[in-house]
């Protein structure tokens, strides 16, 4: 079986890690260098680094800071946010990033996808998607819940598969920093239309979400959190002691 990864989000805005709720409301947490050289040392599997206003402000990424976090983790690194051209790909690689992660420009430009694939590798194209239920359907959101773009997620999600993205991040707007549990139905859905990793994000509030995360969808591959971890309510070492009592593999 599969080893199930626990990753950390750090948010990044004006070069500082925020945290709201629904994607409003933002407020400072800390430095990203010294959460993501914190999460590193304590057991993440994984980091993610998205600069969340990138797109919103029509802008490419900041990477003087995405560098400094590069320079202090041990762990492989996501990083997202105004990725729009196979330029920014490159731009944010040389960087030290592992894998670069796509939702508004994707939806700008889905070639983009096969285009990233193509030159690095599928493992390298995550695409991550935002996605609210919308009188009854899961609809696609961009430029965080500011853009409702009409699309019904499941499918969108298939599409970007088939063009070659070789992993789904999948973001419950509604769950988002509400630390109600994750959207099972939403990710159940996700993972029974497509054959490659599904990570869980949006509504960690305890251990206990993880576990029936990782029970009740077994198909998800990972789970992503941000505040839980942020603010000391869920340690990763805990996390991860518990879920393997529960009988769930993960990396100790």
């Amino acid at each position: 079986m599969q080893e199930k990864r626990i990753i950390p989000c750090l948010d990044v805005k004006d070069g500082r890690v925020v945290k709201g709720v629904k994607f409003q409301g933002l407020g400072d947490v800390a430095s990203p260098v010294e959460l993501g050289k914190l999460y590193s040392s304590s057991g993440a599997d994984e980091l993610v680094f998205y600069d969340i206003t990138a797109s919103s402000e029509d802008r490419k990424l900041f990477t003087d800071i995405l560098k400094k976090v590069v320079e202090c983790i041990f762990v492989p690194l996501t990083v997202g946010g105004g990725i729009s051209t196979i330029e920014d790909f490159d731009r944010v690689l040389d960087c030290g990033a592992d894998k670069v992660s796509i939702n508004t420009g994707a939806l700008q430009n889905p070639e983009l996808i096969s285009e990233a694939a193509k030159k690095y590798g599928s493992h390298c194209v995550i695409l991550s998607v935002d996605i609210k239920l919308v009188n009854g359907a899961l609809r696609v959101f961009a430029k965080g819940d500011r853009e409702d773009t009409g699309l019904e997620a499941v499918e969108w999600i298939k599409r970007g598969v088939s063009l070659g993205a070789g992993e789904i991040v999948v973001n419950s707007i509604d769950a988002d920093g509400v630390k109600g549990g994750f959207d099972l139905p939403m990710l159940e859905a996700v993972c029974d239309a497509v054959s490659v990793p599904v990570i869980a994000s949006g509504g960690a509030g305890s251990i206990e979400d993880f576990v029936e995360l990782f029970k009740k969808v077994p198909k998800v591959d990972a789970g992503l959190a941000a505040s839980v971890f942020h603010f000391g309510e869920v340690r990763i070492p805990d996390l991860k002691r518990t879920l393997h009592e529960n009988g769930i593999d993960v990396r100790l």
